[in-house]
């Protein structure tokens, strides 16, 4: 693990059921912020609304941290979920050679590349998942895991997700990818992101510019089982949420806690559609 002065307590393991729940745990026992597990292999790991999240061995750098941001509004704490996504696609980008700004996001946080040969969809990275107790008392606790497809090989993807996601060794042309120095890399930018946030100043800027959605219809699918094609206009500042067109003329906010997925379809065939 590298030298990270900024975390109060982290931990690497072999493998692990779930590292948000590790990190959950050492946050309900009192750790202070900011806390840290990795792991290199989860058993149980979590994707957001319920769904799973596997990988071989070390084919992806697995991680969860610990906040207890009773600095920060109870409405915008999803700047720590924002903010982790920023330092992972910019140390992403460094620690693989690729350029600036090749790595998106699809919100809310998902890391993804553009899939230009498969018609305008985008192939999924890395997923974020943010969970939190106790928002608007004295003892707020946020946990965000993250997930990045590092080493792994195409020919090893599992057959259902194979069109829609990728990974660095791919997206870089088959090139190595050190993982230890990804997560170093991650580590010194998070802090700088950590500290600014903590300052009152959030990155509304790259947050804005990596958003893969903005200008594109999107398939929304709400947590009642609706599902509607819209066009996303942006994001917005003080929520967080995706602004798209209302169909009258106007625009509405979407909410995370509306939605299940977000959907960038492709034009043509459906080969780089995100699950």
């Amino acid at each position: 693990m590298p030298d990270a002065p900024f975390i109060a307590r982290q931990a690497r393991f072999a493998s692990v059921g779930s590292t948000n729940d590790v990190v959950r745990g050492w946050l309900s026992e009192g750790t202070p912020e900011v806390c840290l597990a990795v792991a290199d292999q989860q058993t149980a790991g979590r994707g957001r609304s319920g769904r799973t999240w596997h990988a071989p061995p070390d084919a992806a750098l697995l991680l969860s941290l610990g906040f207890r941001p009773a600095w920060l509004p109870a409405e915008q704490v999803w700047r720590l979920a924002a903010t982790v996504s920023l330092a992972m696609a910019d140390a992403a980008e460094e620690a693989a050679g690729l350029p600036d700004g090749a790595i998106r996001l699809k919100w809310p946080n998902d890391l993804v590349v553009e899939a230009g040969e498969a018609g305008g969809g985008v192939l999924k990275l890395g997923g974020v998942l943010g969970e939190s107790d106790g928002l608007g008392s004295p003892d707020p606790r946020v946990v965000v895991g993250i997930g990045i497809n590092a080493s792994w090989r195409r020919e090893d993807f599992p057959a259902e997700l194979a069109p829609a996601m990728t990974s660095l060794h791919e997206a870089t042309g088959g090139r190595p990818v050190d993982q230890a120095a990804l997560l170093d890399a991650f580590l010194g930018r998070l802090e700088m992101r950590v500290v600014a946030l903590r300052a009152g100043r959030f990155d509304l800027a790259a947050w804005n510019a990596r958003q893969v959605t903005t200008d594109r219809e999107v398939q929304i699918e709400a947590q009642d089982g609706r599902s509607e094609r819209v066009r996303a206009l942006g994001v917005d500042a003080a929520s967080g949420g995706l602004v798209v067109e209302d169909g009258e003329g106007g625009e509405r906010t979407i909410v995370v806690g509306e939605v299940r997925h977000v959907r960038v379809p492709a034009v043509g065939p459906a080969v780089g559609v995100t699950r």
